[in-house]
């Protein structure tokens, strides 16, 4: 039986990696700036992208976003009603924020938008000025 030989990266594999320098940069840049706070916002703001990338291609595999239940868990470990369709896992494991923090996941009521990723910033607190989301801001 002959062996193939994978040559080469996906595509997923080649964002990874620049998601991953993408962050590396937002964290090594504004200390050398004198700008360390920043670099927290920075790297967690690339991560809420890759998450809601992330995001996307589960929802292009299952034809649904993870639940509000199943949060971003529905990346690492596949939710039972997909076992058909799900080609995950889609990430090794859940991040946290740049304080240590779990990302929040919702699905809000109604369609738009399709869900939200947050991180609750340097203070900790919800709905507050401060938080990181994937969100537009709000005029």
């Amino acid at each position: 039986m002959a062996r193939t030989h994978r040559l080469g990266f996906t595509l997923i594999e080649l964002l990874v990696v620049l998601v991953i320098l993408g962050i590396l940069a937002a964290i090594v840049i504004p200390p050398m700036t004198g700008r360390p706070g920043d670099s927290r916002i920075q790297a967690t703001a690339v991560q809420i992208s890759n998450l809601k990338t992330t995001i996307h291609t589960f929802n292009i595999d299952n034809s649904r976003f993870p639940t509000t239940e199943e949060g971003l868990d529905a990346l690492v470990t596949c939710p039972p009603d997909l076992a058909a369709s799900w080609k995950g896992p889609y990430i090794e494991q859940v991040p946290l924020d740049a304080w240590g923090r779990p990302y929040i996941y919702r699905i809000p009521s109604g369609s738009t938008p399709a869900f939200l990723i947050a991180s609750l910033g340097p203070d900790g607190q919800e709905s507050t000025p401060d938080d990181i989301t994937n969100l537009p801001p709000a005029r």
